[in-house]
């Protein structure tokens, strides 16, 4: 298609940039007239038995509508279970509310409606909760040992366990060269700029709720199991989200509770949470404790791979899907003759962990590439070479991993050969071996990562219509937060139908108006929705070709869509043509349209390969990102501004993983930095210009040849970085740091290698 690589403007900016958006909170529609607000009573202890919770003093506060806490949620559903038992009782079941114990500090206890915001943070502290305080467990080692349970009845912090039964050493005794080491993937919080809010209310027969939310749809079904309700009776609006990063996917309890009360009280509520619930409350990311153990030649060649997995789940397991992901992924771009990968997950005094940009990808990744990195290290190859060695050759694909993975196309030795051409390796490495020779205090680092991703799969919905105007409308399943949909939507019906841009409208979000989809997530939205719109408007394409056809008649095989003008003419006769508004005129009010469903068979699996030039000062342990050269290969590339747009944001992240950002706990559970003043992450100060390197490899299962792309900065960054640091230092026996990558880490790793460095000033 020719409109591909057309550097087309975001059409959504200039509303966000003028008027501004309408999130969540700003919403001023009729229903929410005299809405209640709605303010939490979270729990200040991370585990502890609720012995009593008395409402009284709030309920009689002026200006409180009511006060609820889970002895009012009696009468819904039970909360669904994470594992069932042989007996047939389920284990790890989240309340809505807590009732009987908490396990992490600021789950909610209780809600308080009131007519006035400020007044409910008076009122939730007349919210007498008594509470016998317990050890906490804090930590996926500390989980395992099942000292300290979170759930009694289910005799174990293990939520669940797979393929670790298969795991045999004998893979490795061939091996010349072993390495194995423990890595953690730290805990790291959402931070999107629009915290979590929801507003609800209930006509009597009818519960609206207008939630920030990554899809609407998810939401409703959700909705509709938890309060026991018929999804009929559910309408969820989905208006401007302020970011989710997978975080807002579906809705969560505490929104669930807003969306109840507005049910039960038949009073309209409104809750937008502040950055203080939002660093305690709102899922978090990562989370990962990973034993690598990896076997090769001292060739280079790489003959086996371990990755084990312990999963921190937090206080709830919120999702099933993080640990497998990882341990699917856990070859990443290499051809390993065997491979072995299983995971634990275990529950933890802890905010819960789901999903966060990337969701097991970026950990598998992780694991690999410094696996890599410790096998160059220990046979003394440039660790440039040992990717290129043992990458999955580009005649190989479709391959097939041996975790069950089926990877569609993929050209790794080119994409890492073309990042360390654009940041001339060679030169690199000399300026630090120069560094070195003299003694400077400022030592360079180069870390490099090839990785590669799993993104979409599934379906996903579109529905295109024309009216009479000649006016375009699109309703996507896809919803939106920032990534340009509205844009790259527009771009694909005008390319079908040379109908203009600005003649274009889409809409998404709304389940009366889309009833079913699936919505934006694992980076699925161009390769699903967008190949979704791109079919409905084609089929409104072949369908007003036959209108045209009678109106002109001709043969429907002689009349032609004019792209550039958008008229209908005889082939060869451009001078009698039809404009797109004469055409549906023809056919009735409805317009003509078409509604589409697109389901792919299989995920697609975009790869490329980062570079990163740090700047390690030895005496602060002070690191400064120099450079970030990146290949992001996620196939023909429709829009550049909005897929550079995406690499920009995902690179800044994975880089703020590496080096500034860690959710951290004392022994008791309790959050040690939930401020954006203690919790830092990446500022535009603290990063460099990044260098982004094209390449365009198409895959064959979807008609666009698109893959995702809103994930693979946030995959391949983030080990790029760590693995420059540690080569920094490398030469002063540094193996390994943990991550983050702290001036105080960095420091101390220098100072236990036990070399005292030569500094010339």
């Amino acid at each position: 298609m020719s409109v591909f690589g057309t550097r087309v403007k975001r059409v959504e900016d200039l509303r966000l940039l003028t008027s501004g958006g309408v999130y969540v909170d700003d919403l001023r529609v009729p229903e929410l007239i005299g809405a209640a607000h709605v303010t939490f009573v979270r729990s200040p202890v991370a585990h502890a038995i609720i012995t009593s919770i008395d409402t009284s003093q709030a309920k009689a506060h002026p200006g409180v509508v009511a006060v609820y806490t889970a002895a009012d949620l009696t009468d819904l559903p039970a909360a669904q279970p994470f594992r069932e038992s042989e007996r047939g009782d389920g284990f790890f079941a989240e309340p809505l509310l807590a009732g009987e114990k908490v396990r992490f500090v600021g789950e909610p206890v209780a809600v308080v409606l009131t007519d006035e915001l400020h007044v409910g943070r008076d009122a939730a502290e007349l919210v007498d909760v008594r509470y016998e305080q317990i050890p906490a467990v804090v930590g996926p080692a500390l989980a395992l040992l099942d000292d300290i349970l979170l759930f009694e009845e289910a005799g174990t912090n293990l939520a669940d366990e797979r393929d670790r039964d298969t795991y045999d050493d004998a893979v490795f005794a061939d091996a010349e060269v072993v390495v194995e080491r423990d890595i953690v993937n730290h805990r790291v919080a959402c931070v999107p700029m629009e915290c979590r809010a929801t507003a609800a209310a209930f006509d009597g027969s009818r519960l609206t709720v207008w939630h920030s939310s990554q899809n609407a749809q998810r939401c409703r079904s959700t909705l509709a199991v938890s309060l026991g309700i018929s999804p009929a009776a559910i309408r969820v609006i989905v208006p401007d989200v302020g970011g989710g990063f997978g975080a807002k996917i579906g809705i969560d309890r505490d929104a669930i509770v807003v969306a109840w009360a507005a049910w039960k009280s038949g009073t309209a509520v409104r809750w937008a949470e502040s950055r203080a619930e939002n660093l305690v409350a709102m899922t978090q990311g990562r989370a990962q404790l990973n034993r690598v153990k990896l076997g090769g030649k001292r060739d280079g060649t790489i003959t086996a791979y371990r990755l084990d997995v312990v999963q921190d789940a937090g206080a709830y397991p919120r999702t099933s899907t993080l640990a497998p992901v990882t341990c699917k992924m856990a070859p990443g771009v290499y051809n390993i003759p065997c491979v072995q990968a299983g995971f634990r997950y275990v529950v933890t005094n802890t905010t819960p962990v789901n999903k966060y940009r990337g969701a097991g990808r970026p950990e598998a990744t992780a694991a690999i590439e410094r696996a890599v990195d410790l096998f160059a290290l220990e046979i003394g190859m440039d660790p440039a070479e040992v990717r290129r060695r043992n990458v999955i050759a580009a005649d190989a694909f479709p391959f097939h991993t041996r975790t069950g993975a089926r990877y569609d196309s993929g050209a790794y030795e080119a994409a890492l050969d073309r990042v360390l051409e654009a940041a001339d390796y060679p030169g690199l490495r000399a300026e630090q071996a120069a560094r070195r020779d003299n003694g400077c205090v400022k030592l360079l680092g180069i870390g490099i990562s090839v990785y590669v991703e799993m993104t979409g799969g599934g379906g996903e919905t579109a529905k295109v219509t024309v009216d009479s105007r000649g006016r375009a409308t699109v309703l996507t399943g896809s919803s939106a937060q920032g990534q340009g949909h509205h844009t790259a939507w527009s771009m694909l019906v005008e390319a079908e139908l040379g109908i203009p841009i600005d003649q274009i409208t889409v809409v998404h979000g709304d389940t009366d108006l889309i009833p079913k989809a699936v919505g934006t997530y694992s980076s699925r939205s161009l390769q699903l929705g967008g190949t979704a719109v791109h079919m409905a408007a084609s089929e409104v394409r072949n369908q007003a070709q036959r209108h045209a056809a009678g109106l002109l008649g001709a043969c429907v095989t002689d009349v032609a869509l004019d792209i550039g003008s958008g008229t209908w003419h005889v082939a060869g006769n451009p001078s009698r043509s039809l404009s797109w508004a004469q055409v549906v005129e023809q056919v009735g009010t409805d317009g003509i349209s078409a509604d589409v469903e697109f389901d792919s068979d299989h995920p697609t699996f975009p790869f490329g390969a980062h570079l990163s030039v740090v700047e390690v000062d030895t005496e602060t342990g002070t690191t400064t990102v120099l450079r970030h050269v990146t290949v992001d290969d996620a196939g023909p590339v429709l829009n550049p501004v909005l897929a550079e747009g995406q690499r920009h944001g995902g690179i800044a992240q994975g880089i703020s993983q590496a080096l500034f950002e860690e959710v951290r706990y004392d022994d008791d559970g309790n959050p040690l930095n939930a401020t954006l003043v203690h919790y830092w992450p990446v500022t535009a100060a603290d990063l460099p210009g990044f260098e982004l390197e094209t390449g365009e490899t198409p895959t064959d299962v979807n008609p666009l040849g698109v893959k995702g792309i809103g994930e693979s900065g946030t995959i391949g960054s983030t080990p790029a970085v760590q693995n420059a640091v540690i080569d920094a230092v490398a030469h002063l026996r540094v193996r390994h740091i943990d991550m983050p990558l702290t001036p105080s880490r960095v420091w101390a790793a220098i100072r236990e290698a036990g070399v005292e460095h030569r500094v010339q000033r």
